[in-house]
């Protein structure tokens, strides 16, 4: 049986002291999500112990490893179309619900997404986003326009950047997979590395409930290449997946014991 969450009532004395020891990955994907499920022995909590309402789809894995709680969290699969609950909606909702029960430390959002090459990305490539901002929110009234970019910068994590010598740079999100020439424009804008459908969405939210946010983004394809997104996305969405789950159980295995300001 999984454990029970701790009371939403419960203060956080481990967020109050600096040091983390519950931690909450978001991701959307199953194909993403399990490999790491699997990797840390997580388990996962059916009915009352997923503290989330019933009906909806979101699942929560957990355990526990070394000095670090940790819980998985997925959008399950829709509840009409059967596939992953990808995008925005989805992903608010369920960091909103997460971080609500839960209350992480600090939040891990992994997945894949698309690189451009013009800014140095390739295929298998890691990066950890120094910022996130939308692309396809397009308000041309001013102050409302700066609201619908919503660009914000992550938890600074210079230390984990050294360690892994990961890739940094900016992120963008949208709902599409394909992009279309407005979309392109506000990328362009945005100065981004890499582009997902979840990664600033999350940030929002972990931004309203005041808690630190970093981002794990693998390339699954390039969209300034040669070859249509879709087809290439699908061909390298397994080996680069793998290539995640190395990157985020290192990153996990780094942040056992540590402190925020350790990161």
């Amino acid at each position: 049986m999984a454990p029970l969450p701790p009371s939403s009532e419960q203060p956080n004395v481990a967020t109050e002291a600096g040091a983390i020891y519950k931690i909450l990955v978001i991701m959307s994907m199953e194909v993403e999500a399990m490999p790491l499920v699997h990797k840390f022995k997580l388990v996962e909590a059916h009915d009352t112990e997923s503290t989330f309402p019933i009906g909806t789809p979101w699942i929560r894995y957990c355990g526990e490893y070394k000095d670090l709680h940790i819980d998985l969290v997925r959008s399950g699969k829709d509840n009409i179309y059967g596939v992953d609950s990808v995008g925005t909606v989805a992903v608010s909702l369920v960091t909103f619900t997460a971080i609500q029960t839960l209350k992480p430390d600090l939040v891990l959002n992994a997945g894949t997404g698309s690189g451009f090459n013009a800014k140095g990305a390739n295929v298998g490539d890691v990066y950890l986003a120094s910022e996130v901002a939308f692309h396809d929110r397009r308000i041309p009234i001013p102050v409302f326009d700066l609201y619908a970019v919503g660009a914000r910068k992550t938890f600074a994590t210079p230390n984990l950047l050294k360690e892994f010598n990961l890739k940094a740079g900016k992120l963008s999100t949208g709902d599409s997979l394909v992009l279309c020439s407005h979309d392109k424009e506000m990328i362009l804008k945005n100065d981004a590395t890499v582009k997902d459908t979840e990664g600033a969405a999350v940030a929002y939210v972990a931004g309203m409930l005041s808690t630190p946010a970093i981002f794990v983004k693998a390339v699954t394809d390039v969209v300034d290449g040669e070859e249509p997104t879709p087809e290439v996305y699908l061909a390298n969405l397994m080996s680069v997946t793998t290539t995640l789950e190395l990157t985020v159980a290192k990153v996990i295995e780094f942040i056992s014991g540590k402190r925020l300001s350790d990161l």
